[in-house]
């Protein structure tokens, strides 16, 4: 079993930034892959930035430039900068591992950006 713990998400102004952390434990396999996404009210969740463990990354068109994903193998650790904030930002962030087939999911963290 895997548990994800999360922290870092508030209220803060557009222009402003916010560091979203992650941490994992329990039974992780040495290959995986550990991303955020993030629901706005009355929306799907979607994909924001995800990176594996070999640093591989991948991220949404809409924060491209403003958002940077990066881990810490040794920790278990998943981090998300995010710089330029904007009102549309505003969601639930969750934190996600995928080893092999099987998927976790953190608790969530909201994210509030004022205009």
């Amino acid at each position: 079993q895997v548990q994800l713990v999360e922290s870092g998400g508030g209220l803060v102004q557009a222009g402003g930034s916010l560091r979203l952390s992650c941490t994992a434990a329990g039974s992780i396999f040495d290959f995986n892959t550990m991303g955020w996404y993030r629901q706005a009210p009355g929306k799907q969740r979607e994909l924001v930035a995800t990176i594996t463990t070999g640093g591989s990354t991948n991220c949404a068109d809409s924060v491209k430039g403003r958002f940077t994903i990066s881990r810490d193998n040794a920790k278990n650790t998943v981090y998300l900068q995010m710089n330029s904030l904007k009102p549309e930002d505003t969601a639930v962030y969750y934190c996600n591992m995928r080893i092999v087939a099987r998927n976790y999911w953190g608790q969530g963290t909201q994210v509030t950006v004022s205009s």
